[in-house]
């Protein structure tokens, strides 16, 4: 069964929460509303959508955390950010100070067949231009660190 496309909103949480939870272990819901800058009801409200969809499961008083798809979810947003970062500097000669808020905005809209040649064109790249990892195409992290 095709499950339906996961929205931008929900790719932003789930890499939001990847972030804090790599940081501080399980994540407050005040924490995650304001990495997202919105406010906690916003924030409860979508890590319940988050837990129906078993992308999260998250514990009253105690935090979330993401489960193995929610995982894989922002460990695909965030592979498709950093090449998307690294393809604009490198190859469009976009300046690195404002490849993050560009890859913001096609990080949810590429495809896996234009990642993966992003990727083949950038010979493979184990880091992005601000020198952060770059999951592979397996979303493992390079041997360097996560």
């Amino acid at each position: 069964m095709a499950h339906a496309p996961i929205s931008e909103a929900i790719q932003d949480y789930l890499k939001s929460v990847y972030k804090l939870q790599a940081a501080h272990g399980r994540v407050a819901i005040g924490a995650l509303a304001k990495d997202q800058g919105v406010s906690p009801a916003s924030a409860s409200a979508m890590v319940k959508k988050l837990a129906a969809l078993d992308l999260l499961e998250h514990e009253r008083y105690r935090g979330a955390r993401l489960t193995e798809a929610g995982e894989q979810v922002a460990l695909e947003v965030i592979r498709h950010h950093r090449l998307l970062e690294l393809y604009l500097a490198e190859t469009l000669g976009v300046d690195v100070d404002d490849v993050h808020a560009e890859a913001d905005r096609l990080e949810h809209v590429i495809s896996e067949e234009l990642e993966a040649r992003i990727d083949r064109a950038l010979g493979f790249p184990t880091h992005d231009p601000h020198g952060d990892p770059i999951p592979d195409a397996n979303l493992e992290w390079p041997a360097s660190g996560g």
